[in-house]
């Protein structure tokens, strides 16, 4: 007979003590969601992406539904720093759960001017989105080259001392060397990652299914992408990473953990779930209570892997 161990479900991500591993993804969490749970059962806050400007976003339709998954280019909307200072930010203050601002802007030193602008009591940690197109780069995103985050995240280190968390994208040769530019210039974790460039035709009007063409996928069918990108991140830096990427059940989470991350962010279960974090994390201590595993951060890069001298395999080590 199974005897139930007590779990101990805080991690440390980034220099934040948070309770427990599970957060919403920016952009899928809003404060309605306070009439289904309780925020302060949650690992962390993390707000819409916050621009300077006001946005109005990309033009519709904006969303495509897939068999096992979602195509959005929703396009950042955004009321600005002054609404997110005077709305957003009062009502999540009664709340004990860290509040992380996720920020966006389209050149370097247009995200480090919003770091110093946001770095004020109630923000935890800033995460910043720079998996979105750089316009001093032919529109192609920071995090899609080593080079690019190294000199934006320099920028954002400069402008803030909170904790900074990178938010990079899967849309790259090689996710390891631009995890690795984060961390050198003084990133405290890496969001491992955003959605995946992806294309719908609707068959009735031959005409793409999104008004602004393509979009990004996200939901159960990117998981195993994402999965083998947190595998390889993990291995190449010694900074947190936060897991983003298909976690809708707790079994995805605990594959996360166990691959290297040290926490996940959940964005597109919760629209099908409203309360899918909250189950996230119940199953997630069910899982360590039955195995006798007294804190979920000794999950964390838990796999197993087997000595081999198969070449075909070589290649998910990042290292070689």
């Amino acid at each position: 007979m199974n005897i139930a161990t007590a779990v101990d479900m805080a991690v440390n991500v980034g220099g934040i003590i948070l309770r427990n591993p599970v957060m919403p993804a920016s952009g899928t969490f809003a404060e309605g969601l306070e009439k289904v749970f309780n925020f302060n059962d949650l690992g962390a806050i993390v707000t819409k992406t916050i621009t300077r400007e006001h946005r109005n976003g990309n033009p519709l339709p904006r969303v495509a539904e897939q068999n096992s998954g979602l195509i959005n280019a929703i396009g950042i909307p955004s009321k600005g720093v002054p609404h997110f200072k005077e709305k957003t930010m009062r009502h999540y203050a009664r709340y004990e759960t860290p509040l992380v601002v996720s920020i966006s802007a389209p050149t370097a030193e247009g995200f480090a001017d919003l770091a110093k602008e946001l770095s004020i009591p109630g923000i935890a940690a800033i995460e910043a989105n720079i998996s979105c197109p750089n316009i001093e780069e032919d529109g192609k995103a920071f995090a899609m080259r080593a080079e690019s985050t190294e000199s934006v995240t320099r920028l954002l280190r400069e402008a803030t001392d909170l904790p900074l968390w990178i938010k990079l994208t899967p849309n790259t040769g090689d996710i390891a060397e631009v995890a690795r530019a984060a961390e050198g210039a003084g990133a405290d974790a890496v969001v491992v990652a955003n959605t995946i460039l992806s294309m719908a035709i609707n068959l009735r009007t031959f005409k793409p299914s999104l008004g602004n063409i393509t979009g990004g996928l996200s939901g159960p069918a990117i998981k195993p992408i994402i999965l083998r990108q947190v595998f390889q991140t993990a291995r190449a830096v010694a900074i947190p990473v936060v897991a983003c990427g298909g976690v809708s059940t707790s079994n995805d989470a605990i594959e996360y953990l166990l691959a290297g991350a040290t926490a996940v962010q959940v964005g597109t279960a919760t629209f099908v779930q409203p309360a899918a974090m909250i189950s996230i994390i119940d199953g997630i201590r069910t899982f360590c209570s039955l195995r006798g595993i007294s804190r979920v951060s000794n999950l964390v890069g838990g796999v197993i892997i087997e000595e081999t001298d198969e070449p075909d395999i070589a290649w998910l080590d990042p290292l070689l």
